[in-house]
């Protein structure tokens, strides 16, 4: 294999390799080795295996010891490792695979078939479920390379045969589409699908490409297409994976017996199933085609040369080489500890090894040795490793940081499919037959669809609208910016409005006055704000380092930029207001704590505004564990403390011993007096009643203010879209977290009883939400029924406060296994061990809410599941069967921003800032009310606030330039035939307003679609066109008839007429008069141009005219 390993180089061979290479030049030969602790294994294999030239099949207990190896050898042999996981949850259920899982077992057999040597790392789940055998993938792989010849029906039959799905874009394994000289096809073996472009019945060029831009990635010479090979009820011959490894393969395993016991359990459960099975449903094999029972496994393990890495081995071994390694000492940032073991371990001559995760984690190392006295021996290098020890044999001590700082070292799981859900915000306001839409001049109509109508013997392509009394309205593909999907209260229809009526207009009117009216409001928060003067904090202190270094995981790149942007706001005189918008679990709690101490640096208190007693008291326990030991008094008020208990802590906080206060809207009561109050931090904002917002209001005019929210209601996120708040969206997950599989059942005892089962199998814990407090006792009781096994607890709000926050806290310590509980969990309660939460009757409650309480799950590295308990989709209503199938739809990390789109159309985007403007949203949709409300923004900031924003310049004399054409302008639908994807194209060109994104588009195109049709840029030009003739001012531009006609502002007061725009069009007039001549009609000034027969000589002149 020859690869190089960087940190093997620097250590040194291990001494036991050369008798390890020794012993497996026997054939069959039998190792053992003892004493191999923590990741010595890992440096002992990863030296073995990299001169080796043959494959390596590791057998781990689990699925996590085994990705925790994976990740060490992949990162010391620098060189791909393989993970075969397995592909579901439970035998016979096939509908429930993974399909990223399938994807990674696939490239494991692919691997194995082109006779390379792979690594391969697996565990006992993995193994028990056989795959297809060798003869049988080789006949079913499709093999093609560049220059191939083969004409695209012959490879289309090809690939219906290995059951591919025809769709319009490719977006999922397992299908493919064509498009004119291109097909996209996407394998089950591969990262990314594949493009193939020809040239006649040549395949001419093979590019991977991204499924959420469509774009290619990278060019391929050859590529091999490579069907479902778990569609298990077709393929009688399955074989293990075991029998599918080349006899030359060399065996690792930790655990053979405990192995052995797993598929036996596997091997009962599938048997059982299989007898559970209703007769004729669907035919399945017998379980011992499918599955590998612990003794067949042994059995096979008996062809193989096997090394075991255990005190007591299965097989007999020949060789037994003995490692003297011991566990480090538990050091928990202790550093007197560690420096003792450091000199330790030079007295005995062995050499001290620390490894940092990155540059910082060094730099803190060295800062702590430094104010030592003491001289001390070590190396720090730029490594991770999951698991430090020292060895004896190679007088060697390793440390890890995150061992020593006790952080929680997380795997990255070797999912590479995540992309899946290329669902987008796209998707959401894209246009359907049937869907109402608003037109900015013309009110709500019916969208018709795309259609070609003739326009002086030349097809134009227009939006075909329909309006009361079947009025029939078309827009030309270049108005529609003018038009946007309705999107109001679902449900409720909205009125159709009729041509030509005042109707329209007067709604408009109103809605602009009332929205100018809030605006006003708006903005003039807005400029109290920055009038008046906060206080700004000092830069941060070594103690603030301390703390962000001490935090349990690697900060993702959103956290660190929202950190950084919060301590800017703090530093400045201006007070804040910032709204962290971050998805459930993506680590909105640990900015909001560096926040709190930044302000404690300065002597100043903090607010914390909960919306829960429990989530007080779980806030309090974290602040209370990061700020451990620093110089911050950090306690809590609600209503489970005494009268003499709260009494005594405002006193406490009235004095300014209590640095840090947390609470529920308690906290803004009259009572509450703060010392010198100088943050308020507002936790899930969504929470809280209009009347504590009011009083926040006030609260907030001089106070830095930071709010944290997953799932920010629309009122909020339109206050930050509107600019009125900044804006923080954190949307990577930390690393590891894994999407919540979400899905929809029915009230099926057998799902819920499976779904507790396993969770507990896995040592995890389940949360059951049932909102109905009076029969709550008997869901429990059902589920006691169901699971007599588990240990289950009720929990809801009208408990005693102490008794509920008992039961809270036994939850949280783990000691029984299922909560039932209202929906008092849904606000933030962190239980880490649990990865199930079944929510009943989830039709009744809000999107936000289903995500909040969803997000309770999945908070460890584990696989999560949640289960939406509701009647039959037909049986509710239309609204709740959108929320539970977004959800369903949104399960991948950071949807959190989505649902709030989402939720948006679903309320009806109503009370921006108030009920009473729900009714103007729902008359007019909300995408429109946006325009207006933009439009209101900046005529207030260009009259009445005109000194705030003195600074934006003003560029342009009128909004837009309107094109009315009767030339052949369009996408030929020979190019792009799918009709969604082409009104898509024409919306996307039309909210371009640079050179540089028309040059990516037509790139993109290119790769898409094939070669560039003349029609494509002249529909390019057309936009330019737009461009240039708004910077000359004129308001529409009419090319008909081999003429073109451009209009000037109407209003003759206007600016522009002493502009130097309208001098240079009154210099192309004299220059020209033969040609053009300025015209007057009703009142309406023009300038009309003949002889133009084509959309580029109308740019040329509006380029010529600017020019001057």
């Amino acid at each position: 294999m020859g690869v190089q390993a960087p940190l093997l180089t620097y250590f040194g061979e291990p001494k036991q390799t050369d008798a390890i290479k020794q012993a497996l030049e026997n054939e069959l030969a039998r190792i053992q080795l003892t004493s191999l602790i923590g990741s010595s294994f890992a440096i002992t294999a990863s030296a073995v295996v990299r001169e080796s030239n043959k494959p390596h099949l590791f057998i781990f207990k689990d699925k996590e010891e085994a990705s925790y190896f994976s990740n060490d050898i992949e990162s010391l042999l620098k060189n791909e490792v393989f993970f075969f996981p397995a592909s579901y949850r439970r035998a016979y259920q096939l509908e429930e695979t993974n399909n990223a899982n399938i994807l990674l077992r696939v490239e494991v057999l692919n691997k194995l078939n082109n006779k390379r040597n792979p690594i391969i790392v697996t565990y006992p789940e993995a193994l028990s479920e056989k795959v297809v055998s060798r003869k049988e993938l080789k006949k079913h792989t499709i093999t093609l390379k560049t220059n191939d010849e083969i004409p695209i029906q012959e490879l289309e039959e090809m690939i219906q045969k290995l059951n591919f799905k025809k769709v319009d874009f490719v977006i999922e394994s397992g299908e493919y589409s064509i498009r004119g000289g291109i097909i996209d096809i996407y394998s089950y073996a591969d990262e990314s699908p594949y493009r193939l472009e020809f040239f006649d019945t040549e395949i001419e060029s093979i590019r991977t490409f991204d499924i959420n831009t469509q774009l290619s990635i990278k060019t391929e010479n050859k590529i091999t297409i490579i069907p479902n090979t778990e569609a298990k009820k077709s393929i009688e011959s399955q074989v293990s994976l075991l029998e599918y490894c080349p006899k030359n393969t060399i065996i690792w395993a930790t655990d053979i017996k405990y192995s052995q016991g797993i598929l036996d359990d596997y091997f009962e459960r599938a048997n059982e199933q299989y007898r559970n099975i209703v007769p004729n449903s669907i035919q399945y094999l017998r379980p011992e085609h499918l599955f590998t029972n612990g003794r067949e496994f042994t059995n096979e393990l008996e062809k193989f040369s096997i090394i075991e890495n255990s005190n007591n081995c299965f097989f007999d071994a020949e060789e037994n080489i003995t490692i003297k390694t011991t566990s480090l000492t538990k050091i928990n940032k202790q550093f007197d500890l560690l420096k003792k073991d450091l000199k330790k371990n030079k007295e005995e001559g062995l050499q001290n090894i620390i490894l940092c995760s990155s540059d910082e984690q060094e730099e803190r190392f060295n800062a702590i040795f430094e104010h030592s006295q003491e001289e001390f021996n070590y190396k720090c290098i730029l490594f991770s490793l999951h698991e430090g020890f020292i060895d004896y044999t190679n007088k060697q001590a390793i440390y890890t940081d995150h061992q020593i700082f006790d952080r929680y070292h997380k795997f990255t799981s070797k999912t590479k499919f995540t992309d899946k859900q290329a669902i987008t915000i796209k998707q959401l306001t894209q246009l359907e037959i049937g869907d109402y839409v608003t037109h900015i001049d013309h009110g709500v109509g019916k969208f018709e669809g795309l259609h070609k109508i003739k326009n002086n013997e030349k097809y134009q392509e227009v939006l075909k609208l329909t309006y009361k009394e079947g009025d029939i309205l078309y827009i030309s593909i270049h108005s529609l910016h003018k038009i946007a999907k309705f999107s109001g209260k679902e449900g409720s229809k909205p009125k159709i409005n009729q041509l030509g009526s005042p109707v329209w207009k007067k709604t408009k009117e109103r809605t602009k006055a009332k929205v100018k009216q809030i605006a006003f409001n708006l903005i003039e928060l807005y400029a109290k704000r920055k009038l008046k003067k906060g206080f700004a904090y000092m830069p941060d202190t070594y103690l603030q380092h301390e703390l962000e270094a001490s935090f349990m995981y690697e900060d993702t790149p959103d956290q660190s930029k929202a950190t950084i942007d919060i301590k800017a706001d703090m530093e400045q005189e201006m007070p804040m207001d910032r709204l962290v918008c971050g998805d459930v679990g993506f680590g909105k709690t640990e900015i909001a704590i560096r926040a709190a101490f930044k302000a404690v640096a300065d002597n100043k208190q903090i607010a914390v505004l909960v919306p829960t007693t429990i989530l007080a008291l779980q806030h309090y326990k974290t602040f209370k564990k990061r700020l451990k030991h620093l110089p911050c008094t950090v306690d809590y008020i609600n209503r489970f403390k005494t009268a003499t208990q709260q009494k005594l802590t405002l006193e406490k906080v009235a004095t300014g011993e209590i640095d840090i206060l947390i609470g529920t809207h308690r906290i803004v009561g009259k009572d509450v007096k703060f010392l010198d109050l100088g943050l308020m931090i507002i936790d899930e904002e969504q929470k809280f009643g209009v009347n504590i917002k009011d009083k926040l209001k006030l609260f907030k005019e001089n106070i830095d203010t930071l709010t944290l929210s997953a799932t920010p209601i629309p009122r909020t996120l339109q206050f930050s879209l509107l600019g009125a708040r900044d804006l923080s969206i954190i949307n990577t997950p930390p690393p590891n977290r894994q999407a919540i599989e979400t899905s929809i059942i029915s009230m099926n005892q057998e799902i819920i009883r499976d779904a507790i089962i396993y969770e507990m199998a896995r040592n995890g814990q389940v949360f059951f939400v049932h909102n109905r407090i009076e029969n709550i006792k008997e869901i429990a009781g059902l589920l006691q029924r169901l699971c007599p096994d588990a240990k289950i607890r009720v929990g809801h709000g009208q408990m005693d406060g102490k008794k509920l926050e008992a039961i809270m806290i036994d939850f949280m310590q783990g000691d029984f296994d299922v909560l039932v509980s209202t929906t008092i969990i849904e606000n933030g309660v962190d239980v880490a061990n649990a990865n199930t939460i079944i929510i009943n009757n989830a039709q009744n409650f809000g999107l936000s809410d289903l995500h909040q309480m969803r997000g309770r799950v999945g908070r460890s590295n584990k696989k999560a599941f949640c289960y939406l308990i509701s009647p039959p989709l037909h049986k509710v209503s239309n609204e709740s069967r959108k929320r539970l199938t977004a959800l369903e739809q949104f399960s991948t990390l950071g949807s959190g921003f989505k649902i709030a789109m989402r939720d948006l159309d679903i309320r009806g985007a109503g009370d921006l800032l108030g009920a009473d403007q729900s009714g103007f949203i729902n008359d007019i949709g909300f995408e429109t009310y946006q325009k207006i409300l933009n439009e209101a923004v900046e005529e207030l900031k260009r009259d009445k606030f005109e000194e705030l924003f003195h600074n934006e310049s003003k560029e342009f004399y009128i909004k837009d330039s309107q094109l009315d054409t009767d030339l052949e302008i369009l996408i030929p639908d020979t190019y792009v035939s799918n009709i969604s994807e082409r009104l898509n194209l024409y919306k996307q060109l039309n909210n371009f307003t640079k050179e540089k994104e028309i040059t990516i588009f037509i790139d993109q195109l290119k790769d898409r679609f094939g070669a560039v049709p003349e029609e494509i840029n002249n529909v390019c030009d057309t936009l330019r066109l737009r461009w240039v003739a708004k910077k000359i001012g004129f308001e529409r531009i009419i090319l008909k008839n081999d003429r073109m006609r451009s209009y000037f502002p109407v209003k003759a007061n206007s600016p522009y007429y002493n502009s130097d725009a309208f001098k240079k069009v009154l210099n192309y007039l004299k220059k020209n008069f033969e040609t053009c001549e300025m015209i007057e009609q009703k009142g309406k000034l023009s300038i009309s141009i003949r002889n133009i027969k084509r959309i580029k000589e109308a740019l040329a002149i509006c380029r010529e005219i600017i020019k001057g």
